[in-house]
């Protein structure tokens, strides 16, 4: 590794790290400022028993001494006790439900990868035939529509007319269950992969070095996977990251519509039962994977293709 390459390297370790602080900073100071506290309800406690909850969970402190004791609790990976599910810390509900996310999300990627390759290789072996205009027709839709608005539709689908699935992602549905949610996470992902993969062969299928080959000689087959997908896969392969942080915290939505028990559902339960620890806890953690994955998409970026400068 030279020396440029670690500069750049520690440089945006550098940026990631500034990154997440200034995530824990607003959220920090965004949760103390919502009006009412975490204590607000339709049965609210009394002032005595309110100021003692507050006394308890340090809220009763300065500002600025809790936001300094909230950054050294961060430090030693300490998000604190939640509010609403007494008796359980904040990094042991987030730690379980990324279990269920992690394992939806990997399922999903991987899925969405091998899928939108292929369908985009496709696509540009045959430019502007019927295949590659109903591959194009469909993955637009893919990408324009929200996730939620897919996932009601294939629980109408699925669920309601045809049977076939069922609707809960609980642990009680079995694997089954997760069909539907991996389905859902993984169609915006292929959909963005497969025009990815399209765009790039077709530009190097343009390439003066593919139509030497082809002037040499060489097999149609190699000329296929050995040199245009080979070299096409590279954008995609730095996509994989970001990908793979956009399927888990994308899937806030998805899990609680099919209520899955992930952190997507913790986080949007967190929200409505107003556990603000549980909500920074989480937004913290979703924010560090998402920082996490894009630095190492662009190290890998400079890895799969070593003509990339870091000027």
């Amino acid at each position: 590794m030279n020396t440029k390459t670690l500069a750049y390297i520690l440089k945006r370790i550098g940026l990631a790290i500034l990154t997440v602080w200034v995530v824990i900073t607003v959220t920090f100071f965004v949760m103390h400022a919502v009006p009412g506290g975490p204590f607000l309800s339709e049965k609210s406690p009394s002032p005595a028993v309110r100021a003692a909850l507050e006394a308890k969970y340090g809220l009763d402190k300065p500002r600025f001494e809790q936001y300094t004791t909230y950054l050294n609790d961060i430090l030693h990976l300490d998000f604190g006790p939640s509010i609403k599910q007494r008796g359980q810390q904040v990094s042991t509900i987030i730690m379980d439900g990324m279990k269920v996310s992690v394992k939806l999300g990997v399922i999903a990627a991987g899925c969405a990868l091998a899928c939108g390759v292929v369908l985009g290789a496709v696509a540009a072996l045959r430019r502007n035939k019927l295949i590659d205009r109903i591959i194009m027709v469909v993955t637009t839709a893919f990408v324009s529509m929200p996730s939620f608005i897919m996932g009601s539709l294939l629980l109408v689908v699925f669920v309601v007319k045809l049977q076939l699935l069922p609707g809960n992602g609980s642990a009680q549905s079995g694997p089954a269950g997760l069909v539907l949610p991996i389905i859902t996470l993984a169609l915006y992902p292929m959909a963005y992969i497969t025009r990815l993969t399209r765009s790039s062969m077709l530009d190097v299928l343009g390439q003066d070095y593919i139509r030497t080959a082809r002037a040499k000689g060489v097999s149609g087959r190699r000329i296929i996977f050995g040199h245009a997908l080979k070299n096409s896969l590279i954008p995609v392969i730095t996509y994989v990251g970001p990908m793979l942080a956009y399927i888990v915290t994308g899937s806030l939505v998805v899990e609680k519509i099919f209520a899955v028990a992930g952190v997507g559902r913790a986080f949007v339960n967190s929200i409505i039962n107003r556990d603000y620890p549980l909500v920074m806890g989480t937004t913290i953690v979703l924010a560090v994977l998402i920082v996490v994955m894009n630095l190492l998409s662009d190290i890998l970026y400079k890895v799969v293709d070593p003509r990339i400068s870091f000027d």
